[in-house]
């Protein structure tokens, strides 16, 4: 409960007798130093307090009091903050649970925000759970009022939840806050004003409980250690030398094969049932386990005869297992971080095992209907999609002239096989034979039997059956959504690892083929080499910002289709890539068995469904699904192209963007016009546009053109104030101020998660763990911060000020520039420039993205000069610093010749990249590199 009381009398006793209080939340107490008088006139019988006064002048103060039941905890704060007063407390509970009471004088400072963001990244690095009550005297009912558009922003950063919604002053206004962090808050009330002109404000707050640990059902294994897979290997060569199928039916040879691998396998390896038992720690060894055993022996012998010496060799043995444990522990996430550290997934994945983190992914599946629901529910979606769709065998787009073709797919060597092997990630399905870290032990004994049926199958244009059979696992399209509704799940096909391996080696073909054709859509990012999201968003907002800097509004359409890659025709698909890509011959029968008599399942623990034929789209989760969906999809860019719009794909997502420009011919009705020929081509390729998730945004070249198209007729329904691009959130001042509040919730998600098993790693292996979770997501993209006020940028340098400070172990009130400096990170601001400048000298060799090198010209100047060889580039005038100047093709000049010419003609990648940060570290702490 919290209360501002102006000053303290017994009447605040009372009120705390009367409502039953656990807790009384004082500002403004007015109790100066030393008096203990008032102090004992607050608290009630079988209570105690929290005294903080105002450090100089009159009035001020905090108080809490509360009662003695509850185990709490003064702290004192890690820093001194001049914008508002502080009373830090924590509840000694299990979880534990920080109390933060807040006064903020009226008087505008305006480092509040600042300091306020310090102490909440400060708070929530450390707790899972916190409370923020106080005077803040910030006019949150004021829409308007600029500190309370900030300190709303913060509060979203963090993803802190205010409860106060109603008037808690006697003028009307709302001052005195609720604010959580992991809790909830539950029947708020705001009382009249009682003992001042501020309403005491009543709550309750339910204490976490620890998450129950559910027991894991039985499962079915198969025991592989190193002299397993020794003893598969020498049984698996010998039964080869006399395994001798017909080789020129791929089908049947990979049939047989198979079994043989199966025999073998249940010799060596027999599949056993593990009933489930407590997690062991996976860093236990026989070591440990020895050193355990006489810690508990030397302990037995000191409680039966008590005495010194054995109590001191009971002690010597407790250090000793004790330290084999901390070595061991630190050495197995040593090893873990080594293998995975290019593989966030598999580190987040022992990450989540360590904190015993069970994030649902899928409802439980308790009984087979599940699995059965599941099938069902994503057989009919996709037929009730086609059959709404009036599909057209006519293509209104004309194909283009024969392109060069294919016509045989090569066979690969077993050198060439062997490093495809050993680059392939070792994940599955549960219908594969063998293991996929079995086929890396095993390769030079499986290999020649592996390539014979890789190079048969591309030799033949035949896929066997059993390589086209998927199991599908239902994933949750977005973090946290509600796991019991089976809408909120994708169906992702986990393919045999050999399927894997032959989907490489054609993938690697057809994207060879597609690039020396010159096949690919120009502005197609996915599946390119060179080629990111990052560089698409960059040419997209590049088109915007240069736009907007001639006083035009644009207008970005978002494109989402409805399970697009499920509803793809096979029959169209084919015509694509033979009329359209120019596959032909063996290959496009590679192609044509490879998409028919493919067949899928849906398993849910340990329950499969029934088969099902899979009679459209390609499968979500390999590895030319993706690919053959972008060639679906190559007649859309020819529709934009005829109607003048801008337009960016990257696999299935669809942006489509143009100025309004009445005197150019680009207005709303021709958008619609070209968005309607969209929808039909969509329509006659069984594609359906899924109205309620596409999104449109309208920039303006400034506030005043707000409304100047407010009627944006049948794109109205799409119109959104912020919208998602490939990871990105837009809003319409291109502020990217939910993006960044995104980046710090996630941020400091992980920071905090990383907190609790800090002591089990070295400091090299937890900056490799930061640099996996946290600096990721603050380089994601990072190229479109340039240009971004020091404000918006210095919220996500909060961020990477508290992972250097975790890391380090450097007191917040030590300055922070020698930290980053020592760690040789640069600041946010200058990490952006690093970005866009490797984007520029991938231009100058050759390697950059078609779309973003035309936005680049070398500098020529009207006569010889001596700066006409230092690898200069021309910049574009612009209008404004907030929209032109922030344009790739403005920016990324105006920073490459800035650079020092040692800096802009180094020889190669890795010595450009070196010599840049050195410069701009160099720039970034002038005082201490």
């Amino acid at each position: 409960m919290h209360l501002d009381c102006t000053r303290i009398s017994q009447s605040n006793s009372d009120f705390f007798i009367q409502h039953d209080l656990g807790f009384l939340c004082i500002c403004e107490s007015w109790i100066p130093f030393g008096d203990t008088s008032s102090l004992l006139e607050l608290i009630p019988p079988g209570c105690s307090c929290f005294n903080i006064p105002r450090s100089r002048g009159r009035g001020g103060g905090l108080v809490v009091v509360f009662k003695s039941s509850f185990p709490c905890k003064q702290l004192t704060p890690t820093m001194s903050f001049s914008s508002f007063e502080l009373c830090l407390f924590e509840l000694c509970i299990s979880p534990r649970l920080l109390v933060v009471l807040i006064y903020r004088p009226p008087k505008t400072d305006s480092n509040f925000l600042n300091d306020f963001c310090d102490l909440v990244a400060d708070c929530i690095l450390k707790y899972d759970y916190v409370l923020f009550f106080g005077d803040f005297n910030i006019h949150i009912c004021c829409p308007d009022n600029v500190l309370a558009k900030g300190f709303f922003n913060l509060l979203e950063s963090f993803n802190l939840t205010q409860w106060v919604s109603s008037p808690t002053h006697a003028r009307g206004h709302t001052l005195d806050l609720v604010i959580s962090y992991g809790l909830p808050i539950t029947n708020l009330v705001t009382l009249p004003p009682v003992f001042s002109d501020h309403s005491p404000i009543l709550c309750d707050v339910t204490l976490p409980c620890p998450v129950p640990v559910c027991e894991a059902p039985a499962t079915r294994f198969r025991a592989l250690d190193a002299e397993t897979i020794s003893k598969f290997v020498d049984c698996m060569s010998v039964r080869l030398e006399t395994f001798n199928p017909d080789p020129s039916n791929v089908d049947h040879y990979s049939q047989h094969f198979d079994v043989l691998c199966n025999q073998v396998l249940d010799v060596v390896a027999p599949l056993k049932l593990c009933k489930s038992r407590p997690r062991r720690e996976p860093w236990l060894s026989d070591v440990t386990r020895a050193c355990r055993r006489a810690c508990r022996s030397s302990e037995r012998k000191w409680k039966k005869d008590g005495l010194q010496v054995s109590r001191e060799l009971f002690r010597a043995s407790l250090v000793a297992y004790q330290d084999a444990v901390r070595a061991a522990r630190m050495a197995y996430f040593a090893d873990i971080i080594e293998t995975n550290s290019n593989n966030p997934k598999i580190l987040f994945k022992t990450l989540n095992s360590v904190l015993v983190y069970q994030e649902p992914s899928t409802m439980s599946p308790t009984a087979a209907g599940n699995s059965e629901a599941f099938h069902k529910f994503f057989v009919d979606k996709v037929s009730g999609i086609r059959a709404v769709i009036s599909g057209n065998s006519v293509d209104p787009v004309p194909v283009p002239p024969s392109p060069p073709t294919l016509s045989s797919l090569n066979t690969v060597s077993y050198s060439e096989l062997s490093k495809l092997v050993a680059r392939q990630k070792p994940s599955g399905s549960p219908l594969d034979v063998l293991p996929p870290r079995l086929w890396k032990a095993a390769f030079p004994c499986l290999g020649p039997s592996l390539g014979q049926i890789i190079n048969g199958s591309l030799s033949t244009g035949v896929v066997p059956a059993a390589l086209k059979a998927a199991v599908i696992r239902p994933t949750l399209k977005k973090p946290g959504a509600d796991v019991s509704v089976i809408e909120n799940y994708r169906p992702i096909s986990t393919l045999p690892f050999t399927s894997k391996l032959l989907e490489k080696v054609v993938y690697q073909q057809l994207v060879s083929h597609l690039a020396d054709s010159d096949l690919f859509e120009v502005f197609q990012s996915g599946f390119r080499s060179g080629h990111s999201t990052e560089s698409a968003l960059l040419r997209v907002l590049n088109d915007i910002y240069l736009s907007l800097d001639q006083g035009t509004s644009v207008l970005l359409l978002l494109l989402d289709l409805t399970a697009a890659f499920d509803t793809v025709d096979h029959a169209i698909l084919l015509d694509r890539l033979e009329r359209w890509v120019g596959i032909k011959g063996s290959a496009l029968d590679w192609f044509r068995s490879y998409l028919q008599n493919r067949t899928f399942c849906v398993k849910l623990g340990d329950v499969f469904s029934s088969w099902e034929g899979l009679r459209w789209g390609v499968p979500q989760g390999s590895i030319l699904g993706p690919l053959l969906f972008a060639i679906y999809l190559l007649p859309l860019g020819s529709i934009f192209r005829k109607h003048g719009l801008s337009f960016h794909l990257y696999a299935d997502d669809c942006q489509i963007y143009s100025p309004l420009c009445q005197e150019k011919g680009h207005s709303i009705q021709s958008f619609v016009s070209c968005v309607n020929e969209v929808k039909s081509w969509l329509m006659s390729n069984y594609l359906h546009l899924n109205e309620g998730k596409t999104e449109l945004i309208v920039f303006h070249p400034n506030s005043r053109n707000v409304d100047r198209y407010a009627d944006l007729g049948p794109l109205s329904p799409y119109s959104k104030p912020v919208v998602t691009s490939l990871g990105v959130k837009l809003d319409v001042g291109l502020k990217f101020d939910a993006h960044i509040n995104s980046v710090i919730r996630s941020s400091f998600f992980h920071l905090r998660r990383l907190a609790k098993i800090k002591h089990m790693l070295s400091r090299a292996h937890l900056e490799r763990v930061l640099h996996a979770f946290v600096i990721s997501r603050l380089d994601y993209c990072n190229s479109l911060y340039a240009g971004l006020c020091q404000s918006t940028l210095r919220r996500l340098q909060v961020v990477q000020n508290s992972a250097a400070r975790f890391l380090t172990g450097t007191r917040k009130r030590d300055h922070i520039s020698p930290v980053l400096a020592s760690l040789h990170w640069l600041p946010i601001s200058y990490r952006s420039q690093f970005k866009i400048l490797v984007f520029v000298y991938h231009f100058f060799q050759g390697g950059a993205p078609p779309y973003l090198a035309t936005l680049l010209n070398r500098h020529s100047p009207s006569r010889a000069l001596r700066s006409s060889d230092q690898g200069l580039l021309a910049v574009p005038r612009s209008r404004c610093r907030t929209r032109g100047d922030r344009a790739f093709s403005v920016l990324a000049p105006l920073l490459w010749n800035q650079l020092p010419p040692s800096v802009r003609l180094s020889p190669s990648l890795p010595v450009f990249k070196n010599h840049l940060k050195t410069h701009l570290l160099r720039l970034a702490f002038p005082e201490h590199v």
